[in-house]
């Protein structure tokens, strides 16, 4: 019988059985079997002979054999599980378009099968129809379309949907896609095909109008200013379009009726909505409302606490008996899940062990459309720490990272202080601030533990500084190199540098800057946790600076003519407890060497000469901005700040009243000469005082909107009158704030819509505009931001701001309200290897000191610095 099978037996798609199919049929010219020889349950066993493949494929045939673990000899049912696992691996692989074994022939209790297989097509060429080039490459990223993708039909699906949706979200609400293939045709033997994308985005949906019916109470001005991502048509709004996507329709129309609760009405609901289509193609809104009736809170009772009295709940619910009921505050009072450090009853246990605790309202009553609520709480045990990790840190080493976190092993669970590991952590600037995760692993409610592990992700933290700019007669250059997760301890080791020694947390900065006029350079370096054991910043720097005179004949530097300055400084910034630990103060001892080689200008009165300035810093300042420093969204930034000498003429036995009458008539006579050498007695040790002020607050008054308020006052004293203010360490406003070229200790104070430094005080006596710069000054201004992107690799906020800001000698001059004013808008883009870019475009409203036209338009052009 075998023999007669054998000479006459059909090829069988094994995969007839596994769809199934329970009969096996062997065809012979006088013998034949039944299915119930062959049952598919069982099988017959049978050893596999040759195994061929067939088919259109790229692949080796021992590849593919061997990927599906049939091999030469083995036993098995046929048919049988081992022949489906065979084509399920094939499957799996994603290599083939289809699958088939079948029986070839057998010899006894020996079967030889042969695999039937196809390649998936590979994608040879892409064409794309119906937007625009620059979109090409957008389109191919997002959809994995490289050249040489498998195309399934998943791929061809999920491209369709994601683009569909995508042009829906922006809009386009009839958009619709077309994906055909077409096969490849040439010697190649590997299939390919070649796909043309159609896309027909439409014509853009617009709201022209949105109507409600049935309501009474609100009105539709208030209705549609419920809906924050569904407007109608106004000229006049430019951050919110009037375009339709149905996803921000159906989120606004739960907005609606949320505002219909937080004015007593909990039963309002939309019976109804429906498009109408305009003849103009846009689209109206009609939306039917149902009010109901206004509804009061009656008794609210807490049930289950035990931790807190109802006299403490009660204050931190902030709901008493009679007030109109708000079913949304309700719910923001019991957990605002729009503020992970909201001011709410579960944080109120969460911040206090109880992880596990549970926070329910309940309607009992609504007699009279008074509701009467049962606060329904299930406290749990308190929950604490068993262990905590950090993951993803690959550069930035474990002490880093673990000295900054406020949650520890052992410590009782509370939510503030996972909110401030993670703001902790963003403000380092090793991470991206928007990735870093606290995830809870293994709760255990019944023993009362917790496993806390914090998920960062690396971004590059060294930076080159390019910054360029015009300023002191010529272009100014910048070039830096800042390393912001430096190593030290590693810097003789040569596997550190990967490029450079890191992981520590210490900053090194290396900087040059240069122009026709003046060459700097700076080194510096910082340890934010000085001995490892407390956050105390030790920071140190030196820097030398040379000033070349200008030639007003030639219009170039004069070399023989120079002001030079050399500097160190040490100081120390220590985190504070009291009042809280947002806290820092800060101290700096610093010198600056001032050496003037043939220097006459008019800043000084002596060109040969030099001056000590050994002064002595002290700043208290406050941050506690959140999450990210680069684009904050909440919290505020503030800092004061007093720079002083020592009052040398308290001590030096010089009589500079006599001083004074003696270079008084030293210049009546013209004796210049005496005047530069009373003035280098003066200024031989810098005597003066500095104060400065800066606060900035951030409020987030959208979902991604940011407005940033800021004010700042510098003011530069003398002890002595006599010995008067020295014309170093003065302000000068207007412009970037680019003016570090400056060596005299001047601060430069960006006020956009104006000219770098042309904010001058004007002298009452004279009317003449001073060129030395401000004793005093303010500033203020709004600025208001919106992210574009706030991904690792570059963070992109667009801004408008309102500037206002004033600089005087004298508070007998002062008025800090007599404002240069100015408005505009920029752009901000932070790239980790290349620190803050931007561009402002400002308007000067007013005209600088001397000039009667106002500044008008200024262009202001940033690079590694930040407003």
């Amino acid at each position: 019988m075998g023999k007669q099978v054998n000479n006459s037996v059909n090829i069988i798609p094994l995969t007839k059985f596994l769809k199934h199919c329970l009969t096996l049929l062997l065809l012979a010219v006088s013998i034949s079997t039944t299915a119930q020889d062959l049952p598919y349950s069982n099988g017959k066993k049978y050893t596999l002979g040759d195994i061929t493949v067939a088919g259109n494929t790229s692949f080796s045939e021992q590849t593919i054999i061997t990927y599906s673990g049939l091999r030469k000899g083995a036993e098995m049912n046929i048919p049988g599980e081992d022949i489906g696992a065979a084509i399920k691996k094939l499957w799996n692989s994603k290599l083939f378009s289809d699958i088939e074994v079948y029986i070839t022939k057998i010899e006894g209790d020996v079967a030889f099968l042969e695999i039937r297989l196809s390649d998936l097509p590979q994608l040879n060429e892409l064409k794309i129809n119906g937007v625009k080039k620059s979109k090409f490459e957008e389109i191919i990223k997002d959809n994995k379309l490289d050249k040489g993708v498998k195309v399934t039909e998943n791929l061809i699906t999920t491209t369709k949907n994601y683009l569909t949706n995508k042009y829906k979200k922006e809009g386009f609400y009839n958009a619709k896609v077309y994906i055909n293939t077409i096969d490849v045709k040439d010697s190649v033997q590997t299939s390919r095909v070649n796909m043309v994308l159609n896309i027909d985005k439409g014509e853009k949906v617009k709201i022209d109008h949105i109507i409600f019916d049935g309501n009474t109470i609100l009105s539709e001005k208030k209705l549609r200013k419920s809906m924050k991502n569904t407007k109608q048509k106004n000229p006049i709004r430019l951050l919110k379009r009037s375009k339709y996507i149905e996803a921000d329709y159906k989120e606004d129309l739960v907005s609606l009726i949320d505002r219909y609760k937080e004015n007593g009405y909990r039963d309002a609901r939309v019976i109804s909505d429906s498009i109408i289509v305009n003849d103009d193609k846009s689209i109206t809104l009609k939306i039917n409302l149902e009010e109901g009736e206004k509804y009061t809170f009656g008794n609210i009772n807490f049930i289950g606490n035990t931790v807190y009295t109802n006299q403490q709940l009660t204050r931190m619910l902030r709901i008493n008996k009679g007030d109109t009921y708000n079913g949304v505050l309700l719910q923001k009072r019991l957990a605002d899940q729009t503020k992970p450090d909201g001011d709410d009853i579960t944080n109120l246990y969460q911040n206090n062990g109880y992880l596990f605790s549970s926070i329910n309202p309940v309607e009992v009553s609504a007699d009279n459309n008074v509701i009467d609520m049962e606060i329904r709480i299930t406290e749990g045990k308190p929950a604490y720490f068993n262990s905590v990790s950090v993951v993803g840190n690959d550069k930035t080493n474990d002490h880093v990272i673990y000295r900054e976190i406020r949650t520890r092993p052992g410590q009782l669970y509370s939510k503030a202080m996972v909110v401030r590991t993670v703001r902790e952590l963003g403000q380092l600037g090793f991470f991206d601030a928007q990735e870093i995760s606290p995830d809870f692993i293994n709760p255990n409610p019944n023993e009362g533990t917790i496993d806390m592990q914090y998920s960062v992700k690396e971004t590059g933290s060294s930076q080159i500084e390019l910054q360029g700019g015009y300023g002191g007669g010529g272009f100014i250059g910048t070039l830096g190199l800042s390393f912001n997760n430096f190593s030290i301890k590693d810097i003789f080791k040569k596997d550190a540098y990967k490029p450079i020694p890191m992981g520590d947390g210490q900053k090194l900065a290396l900087r040059l800057q240069a122009s026709r006029f003046f060459q700097t350079y700076s080194f510096s370096f910082s340890e934010p946790w000085l001995g490892g054991k407390r956050p105390v910043q030790f920071s140190t720097s030196i820097s030398h600076t040379k000033q070349f005179l200008f030639d007003g004949l030639t219009g170039n530097a004069d070399k023989s003519k120079s002001f030079n300055i050399t500097g160190v400084t040490v100081g120390l910034a220590k985190r504070l407890r009291v009042p809280d630990d947002y806290f820092t103060l800060s101290q700096a001892l610093s010198f600056q060497r001032y050496d003037l080689n043939n220097y006459n200008t008019g800043l000084f009165t002596f060109g040969d000469g030099y001056a000590n300035n050994l002064s002595y810093t002290v700043g208290l300042s406050r941050d506690n901005t959140n999450i990210d420093p680069i684009y904050p969204t909440g919290g505020s930034r503030f800092s004061v700040t007093a720079k002083m000498s020592l009052p040398y003429s308290l001590f030096d036995g010089e009589d500079y009243d006599q001083l004074e009458e003696d270079r008084a008539i030293a210049d009546t006579n013209g004796d210049f000469e005496e005047v530069a050498r009373i003035d280098q007695e003066r200024y031989k040790w810098l005597e003066f005082y500095k104060v400065n002020f800066k606060g900035e607050w951030y409020t987030q008054v959208a979902k991604d909107l940011v407005l940033r308020p800021s004010v700042e006052f510098g003011f530069l004293g003398a002890y002595n009158n006599a010995r008067g203010v020295i014309p170093f360490e003065r302000f000068f406003l207007g412009g970037d704030g680019l003016g570090n070229f400056s060596i005299d200790g001047r601060e430069a104070i960006a006020l956009r819509g104006y000219p770098n430094q042309s904010i001058q005080p004007i002298n009452s006596i004279t009317g003449q505009v001073s060129n030395d710069g401000a004793t005093i000054y303010n500033k203020f201004s709004l600025e208001l931001r919106y992210p574009i992107t706030l991904k690792a690799s570059a963070k992109i906020y667009a801004l408008s701001f309102l500037e206002g800001g004033t600089a005087y000698n004298s508070f007998r001059d002062y008025n800090p309200f007599n404002l240069k004013r100015s408005a505009g808008l920029g752009i901000r883009i932070f790239m980790p290897a290349f620190g803050l870019l931007g561009i402002d475009f400002g308007h000067g409203f007013d005209p600088v000191p001397g000039d009667t036209v106002k500044s008008g338009w200024q262009t202001h052009f940033i690079i590694g610095q930040q407003f």
